[in-house]
């Protein structure tokens, strides 16, 4: 019986070691490195954010591997606008998660006595935030390339949920700054709060 195992085991590894890992060059292939977790704790985000920063600066595979199917050159282009106004979206996601998790709501008086700490947190909340309005900027620019008159009638249905988020980006449903501008007031009337304290607040 344990023969039988110790073959199965060593059969196991000389197929795993045969099995051929192929790199990781193009777009779509540090894309499908991007994944949610049901808790998304900070090195989860950050390894996302990773990821999703090599898809901007990797280049796109040949259309046969895209993740839409492509039959000319006008439908190339449009989903490669699509893919890159996509991208910058889930960037702009992960890094308002990233923020949350530093920014601090509410200035409870108890909190006084680690007044520096909530300080430094709040900094790098905003940094966070502050870096998506950079990709939002980006990604308005690519939804508008993907939504000019000349690709009105060109449809990928297999990424017609990015087509649907140009879209909405086009016709104000998604603003990400409104968003990202109503975080950042409320974060420095919290860090105002926060500055206040002194000695006699707790």
């Amino acid at each position: 019986m344990k023969s039988r195992i110790l073959s199965v085991l060593i059969l196991a590894l000389v197929i795993a070691s045969n099995a051929g890992a192929y790199p990781v060059q193009f777009k779509e292939q540090y894309y499908k490195l991007y994944h949610l977790h049901l808790i998304q704790y900070p090195d989860d985000t950050m390894e996302n954010i990773y990821w999703l920063e090599k898809t901007l600066a990797a280049d796109f595979a040949n259309p046969l591997y895209a993740m839409a199917s492509i039959e000319d050159k006008i439908q190339w282009e449009k989903y490669r606008y699509l893919f890159m106004m996509h991208v910058n979206l889930k960037l702009i996601e992960q890094y308002v998660f990233l923020g949350n998790k530093w920014n601090k709501r509410n200035a409870y008086f108890f909190n006084a006595p680690w007044k520096t700490e909530n300080l430094d947190s709040l900094n790098t909340a905003e940094n966070c935030y502050r870096t998506a309005l950079y990709y939002w900027s980006a990604a308005k620019e690519w939804a508008e390339k993907a939504h000019e008159k000349r690709f009105y009638f060109i449809r990928l249905p297999r990424v017609q949920f990015w087509d649907d988020e140009a879209f909405r980006i086009g016709n104000g449903d998604l603003d990400y700054q409104k968003t990202l501008n109503r975080e950042l007031t409320r974060l420095q009337n919290t860090r105002a709060a926060f500055e206040a304290m002194d000695d006699n607040t707790y």
